[in-house]
């Protein structure tokens, strides 16, 4: 009795002669890129902020202001968890967006962030500030402006990114600082904190 089996020519070949069958692939996610303020720019402005409040308590105490140097204290405290949140800022792309977003911890009502597809951008433009700089707006087809982080490590090649996927021309976008601008802030922060320590020193001291 003949087998039912039906020959198949193509799976009795050798394995060098066998037919290329192209192989499924799992489709490629595109690349995701994020932005954050730039380190110099955190360390920078979180340690004048230090600087120019934490000897204030102490002071407060000196002068008898009346003013309660625990109360002072809170203040500052919440004053700089305020500053780092804002400071948490970040820039977000992929393949159909750009998101400016902030940690979950930040409240919505704080700090709103943004988001709009790569298609609804229609222009970058210019504003100027009242320090004589140049800050930049993404400008969305409904008319509505975005204010684009600008502090952030690595603006260039966000700038490239977006030039690359909206097709305006960036040539003449620029970081609103230069690096070297906040290192010359940072060695004036690092005296002044030298002083602040000093002062507190000195009215501890005089109090015991």
């Amino acid at each position: 009795m003949e087998s039912n089996r039906l020959f198949s020519p193509e799976l009795n070949l050798p394995s060098s002669q066998q037919p290329d069958v192209p192989l499924e692939t799992a489709p490629v996610e595109p690349e995701i890129r994020t932005f954050y303020i730039s380190p110099l720019i955190r360390l920078t402005l979180l340690s004048l902020y230090i600087a120019l409040t934490i000897p204030l308590p102490f002071l407060s105490q000196v002068a008898g202001s009346g003013i309660s140097p625990y109360l002072l204290g809170v203040g500052i405290g919440l004053g700089g968890i305020a500053l780092y949140a804002v400071l948490c800022e970040r820039v977000v792309l992929d393949g159909e967006t750009i998101q400016v977003t902030y940690p979950s911890w930040v409240p919505h009502f704080f700090r709103r962030g943004w988001s709009l597809s790569w298609t609804e951008i229609k222009a970058l433009k210019p504003r100027s500030t009242g320090q004589g700089g140049l800050v930049y707006y993404v400008l969305s087809h409904s008319g509505q402006a975005y204010l684009l982080p600008m502090r952030v490590a690595g603006f260039a090649q966000l700038v490239r990114q977006i030039e690359a996927f909206t097709g305006i021309d960036t040539t003449d976008v620029r970081p609103l600082s230069q690096p070297w601008m906040y290192f010359i802030l940072l060695g004036f922060t690092i005296m002044l904190l030298a002083v602040d320590g000093w002062a507190i020193w000195t009215v501890v001291t005089q109090s015991m």
